[in-house]
């Protein structure tokens, strides 16, 4: 049976569902070309119901992106209201949680002659992504966290930097690079001309970054050939070698495409090829590294991925990714990665957004997910969000949010492990873009 807080709210859901439809029968205004898609403004806040694991709270949330020119500000406003009339605790049990209301302020994009962003990391990366790929400091609201990322390109010579936890102890990466033939007049020598030379070091400070016994480094070298530069396609042509200290070392050959003469659509794709030793895994700060750290066993017994590491046997793999943009709103990104003849040891990533290509319709979606047997089977091994929406209007829409994503487990202020969170939202939003 529903609590009388859950069938208000359904009721309220519901009410606003069809006095939307009255707002509907309006002429609506015609969707914005790229070019206003690239620069507009974007507020959206609203009403609904957080779920979270069974108990139900009350949700006001403002959820703002802010472009000036090359600065970004995001914000990610939400207050949860319990039954009882207090805010839920553990959204603001600590000094550091009032700081992570900005969920980041930016300048710049990434492979901008210079990028910097302070707050929630998403889907970071270094190089070509053999160390750190699709890194998220913040799996999940509860363990957000705020983290740096600084780059610059200075043509000849340049760097990427991230650091993921401003608050403690966590992953840090650098890499310098250098285009030595720019240095001279063989910089204009097709091919060669754009080669790229990097090194990387990065490591994670965390004390059960190996469960207690000091910190984890890993050092690679790469070197990158633009094959083609156009103007409607670009690619790479590269290599890696990855060495993590005191254990296995492994290797990349790969190749990025990028294709953006294709009217109001870019294309891209990756493909690798991965040669991988004993004690080494490819891509160690992924998406789902904050999780894997460190994992409780059911025998009480410390796991992490340290463990999976020192276990991890000699073979070789593939990895593949495609990422559709139309208008730039509208976006889907898939990636998979597979050892050789290893069952269930797969790792997928996938996102879409549908934003205003589809009339009426909202679609956004994440999934993360290790150790790939069942693709839909969602387990301690995933991390997922979806949102499904009807917009009856521009800048209306009545939509559910799924999230399932992980909370940290203390005992006596120490971190012994994460605990599954089921989070469900169904929500009404106000959307302005101008």
């Amino acid at each position: 049976m529903l609590s009388r807080m859950q069938q208000r709210m359904i009721l309220l859901h519901l009410a606003l569902a069809w006095s939307a439809q009255l707002f509907a029968q309006t002429p609506a205004q015609q969707p914005a070309g790229p070019e206003m898609l690239r620069q507009q403004q974007t507020i959206k806040g609203g009403i609904g119901m957080t779920i979270v694991d069974g108990k139900p709270y009350y949700l006001f949330h403002l959820f703002p992106e802010l472009t000036f020119g090359k600065i970004g500000i995001g914000l990610d406003v939400n207050i949860r209201v319990g039954e009882d009339g207090k805010i839920r605790h553990d959204d603001f049990d600590e000094t550091y949680d009032y700081f992570r209301i900005i969920r980041y302020i930016r300048y710049g994009s990434k492979r901008e002659p210079f990028y910097a962003r302070a707050g929630t990391l998403d889907y970071a990366r270094l190089g070509h992504g053999s160390i750190i790929y699709l890194y998220r400091n913040s799996p999940s609201y509860d363990l957000r966290k705020i983290g740096l990322e600084l780059d610059a390109d200075f043509e000849t010579i340049g760097f990427e930097s991230m650091y993921s936890d401003l608050g403690g102890s966590g992953v840090l990466g650098l890499r310098p690079y250098v285009r030595p033939l720019k240095l001279s007049t063989a910089g204009d020598i097709p091919v060669l001309g754009g080669m790229e030379v990097g090194a990387t070091f990065a490591s994670d400070y965390h004390e059960q970054a190996t469960l207690g016994n000091g910190g984890l480094s890993i050092v690679g070298f790469d070197i990158g050939l633009p094959l083609f530069s156009i103007s409607w396609l670009n690619s790479m042509l590269y290599s890696d070698y990855v060495k993590i200290i005191d254990y296995g070392n492994g290797a990349t050959v790969g190749l990025d495409l990028n294709f953006t003469g294709l009217g109001v659509a870019t294309l891209s794709a990756k493909y690798e090829r991965r040669f991988m030793g004993d004690q080494f895994l490819p891509a160690y700060f992924n998406a789902l590294y904050e999780l894997e750290r460190f994992k409780p066993s059911p025998s009480g017994l410390a796991s992490g991925k340290i463990v999976s590491l020192r276990n991890a046997a000699k073979t070789d793999g593939y990895y593949g990714q495609i990422w559709l943009s139309v208008l730039g709103t509208f976006n889907v990104i898939g990636g998979y990665y597979s050892p050789v003849g290893v069952k269930n040891a797969g790792i997928m990533h996938f996102e879409l957004e549908t934003g205003n290509v589809l009339p009426a319709v909202y679609l956004a979606g994440g999934y993360d997910k290790k150790n790939v047997g069942s693709v839909f089977k969602v387990d301690n091994n995933s991390i997922l969000f979806a949102e499904v929406g009807y917009k009856p209007y521009p800048y209306l829409l009545v939509s559910t949010l799924y999230q399932w994503t992980f909370v940290e487990k203390k005992e006596n202020g120490a971190v012994v492990g994460y605990d599954a969170q089921r989070r469900v939202e169904p929500k009404v939003s106000f959307i302005f873009n101008f």
